[in-house]
């Protein structure tokens, strides 16, 4: 039976070698967006508050952004959305991933020639 082969790549945002940006705060950042609060956007993606927070901070000191404008408390609880720089950096990175990935299908495409094996690659 012929397998259906695919070509994955990861891509990562690195500054002096430390991550600062990537897929899991992508998720973070759009959950964000959706939920209107950080604590509901970390409770989704099963991390604690604390952390979620430390990752965005670690991304806006590399950065130098901010990338959520926060309200705190108050009569309707407090929330969270995204910053034109989160915007910004949510669709940048969006794009680049894409990018990466059409190069690295066109890359297996060529290195391939559409099997490998018996086995057929999309």
């Amino acid at each position: 039976m012929a397998r259906r082969l695919r070509v994955r790549s990861k891509v990562w945002v690195e500054a002096d070698g430390r991550l600062i940006f990537s897929d899991g705060r992508l998720a973070l950042l759009e959950a964000v967006a959706e939920l209107g609060s950080l604590r509901r956007a970390a409770q989704r993606l099963e991390i604690s508050y604390r952390a979620a927070w430390g990752l965005l901070k670690v991304t806006e000191a590399a950065l130098g952004v901010r990338l959520l404008e926060v309200t705190i408390g108050g009569s309707g609880g407090g929330g969270a959305t995204l910053t034109p720089a989160a915007f910004d950096l949510v669709a940048r990175y969006r794009r680049v991933k894409v990018r990466v990935n059409r190069t690295a299908d066109r890359a297996f495409a060529r290195a391939f020639g559409g099997s490998f094996l018996g086995h057929r690659y999309v």
